[in-house]
């Protein structure tokens, strides 16, 4: 009778002792789970980048990454940006770190971010290798097009934890990037001459963002043969083409001489537009498209 109930006593306590392990088991798993775990994604050069599932330092390294970050709700978490990066407003309180050419190493790697984003028209090879030589992840940001400039806002959501956001945001753009494509469908696409420097003369090429949206506009691009994106472009031959409509930079204030008697100058149709909505593959690219398409299309 007690060997019976001494066996009886080791089995409870077997049991006891189980039992307070499974317990113990989902504290075990939560202090785990907050061991950060890196994820992979590929960013838009095809490299992989490992970092973390929702960054928390952030820095932007170009003024349309910054602006897609704080319309993305994140400016919160972004630690430092550029020079160049004034908009919206609230970006102008964060920690400079140089210029967009010219980032300063030791300010990043003191700012201890878990992601630095960049734009490949900007910085160098060299700069991304320091900086990943450190363990500092860096994400490179190379839209296009508008259609690439929608998809990089998609993808600078899901690196930065805010996926939905990103699909949202990117959708209403899309949605708004329709109803212009609609408004001008099937109308006559005047010849457009596209002016951002005038001294020597600037223009865009074939390759160049702005004349992808210069098509979805409503226009003809006479520049669109030239294979740099932004080529030097000679007076004689912008006379040649007759430009019916000619765009400049916001400030440029008036058109070179030589354009005075081409169809757009005689026809009083020389618009300013504003560069910073035109050159940033941000959010506000879309408002840079709308400005565009209504110049080249005005409502009757």
């Amino acid at each position: 009778m007690r060997l019976e109930t001494t066996l009886n006593d080791c089995r409870h306590l077997r049991l006891y002792r189980f039992a307070l392990f499974l317990c113990l088991l989902p504290a075990c798993s939560s202090e785990k789970a907050t061991d950060p775990v890196l994820r992979t994604v590929t960013d838009e050069l095809g490299r992989s980048v490992s970092l973390k599932p929702r960054p928390e330092r952030i820095i932007s390294l170009a003024p349309s990454i910054t602006e897609t970050l704080f319309a993305l709700g994140l400016g919160g978490r972004v630690v430092g940006v550029t020079s160049y990066c004034d908009y919206p407003p609230e970006a102008k309180q964060v920690e400079a770190v140089g210029d967009t050419l010219r980032p300063g190493i030791e300010k990043i790697v003191a700012l201890k971010p878990d992601l630095v984003i960049i734009s490949t028209s900007s910085q160098l090879e060299s700069f991304v290798r320091k900086l990943e030589e450190v363990g500092i992840p860096v994400y490179i940001s190379n839209p296009r097009n508008l259609e690439g400039a929608l998809k990089s806002i998609e993808a600078i959501g899901d690196i930065s934890g805010a996926a939905d956001r990103g699909r949202e945001l990117a959708g209403s753009l899309r949605a708004r990037v329709e109803t212009i494509e609609s408004r001008v469908a099937g109308r006559e696409r005047p010849s457009v001459f596209l002016i951002l420097g005038s001294n020597p003369l600037i223009t865009v090429g074939r390759d160049a963002f702005v004349t992808d949206l210069l098509d979805r506009a409503g226009g003809r691009s006479i520049s669109s043969d030239e294979t740099a994106d932004y080529p030097q472009y000679s007076l004689e031959t912008a006379v040649a083409r007759r430009p019916e409509i000619i765009f400049l930079q916001a400030g440029e204030g008036r058109i070179p001489d030589g354009l005075r008697q081409t169809p757009a100058a005689v026809a009083g149709r020389i618009y300013s537009l504003d560069d910073e909505l035109l050159l940033r593959p941000g959010p506000r690219i879309v408002d840079g498209l709308e400005q565009m398409a209504a110049k080249i299309h005005p409502e009757k």
